[in-house]
């Protein structure tokens, strides 16, 4: 955990292998908030994640991509993670990340245990993103995180352009949530 006196570390998991596809921009307008605040960030974007290997349980091999991010996630403060909709629930690729952080099961802070979690999904309509949010929190749950407690949903059929007023707020406003639950816990 950091110190009072050190930045904290708000990770970026998420986004779709495409280059410049709406989850990437979301989740690095997110972290650019955390930024704001004062936090170091990390962002490990689609194209990075489409790297990792799927997820074998068994298999003790670790290529550079899975040990990059198993110990940057081992050392985050916050976490944020986003990824599209797809037929009411996350991406495979967002999925396989968060099944590769297996590898923190044994660590002194397991998973994301006292780490706060913003959730951010883009879907091409509203009963998408819903469902997948849902999903994701419950992930998140599952694996010793603190969900904050508001999550963005965004449609992303509109979000070709500038971000409008209200899906700006959402990212922001995970931001916010997750930067200080990470404060108020670098002081304890």
């Amino acid at each position: 955990m950091s110190s009072p006196a050190l930045r904290p570390l708000i990770v970026g998991i998420g986004g779709a292998a495409r280059e410049g596809s709406s989850t990437n921009r979301v989740l690095a307008a997110s972290l650019a908030r955390a930024a704001e605040l004062g936090c170091e960030t990390r962002m490990f974007e689609g194209a990075f994640l489409a790297r990792l290997p799927i997820y074998e349980p068994g298999n003790p091999a670790r290529c550079a991509e899975r040990l990059e991010l198993v110990e940057t996630v081992a050392r985050a403060d916050g976490v944020i993670v986003a990824s599209p909709g797809y037929h009411g629930s996350i991406s495979g690729l967002v999925k396989n990340a968060l099944d590769t952080l297996e590898d923190l099961r044994e660590d002194k802070r397991p998973y994301f245990h006292g780490r706060a979690v913003g959730t951010i999904i883009t879907a091409d309509g509203w009963q998408a993103a819903g469902g997948a949010l849902t999903a994701l929190r419950q992930i998140i749950h599952a694996m010793r995180g603190w969900p904050t407690p508001f999550g963005a949903a965004l449609n992303a059929s509109g979000l070709s352009g500038e971000l409008d007023e209200k899906d700006a707020w959402q990212l922001t406003t995970v931001a916010e949530q997750v930067v200080e639950f990470a404060q108020t816990r670098a002081r304890k």
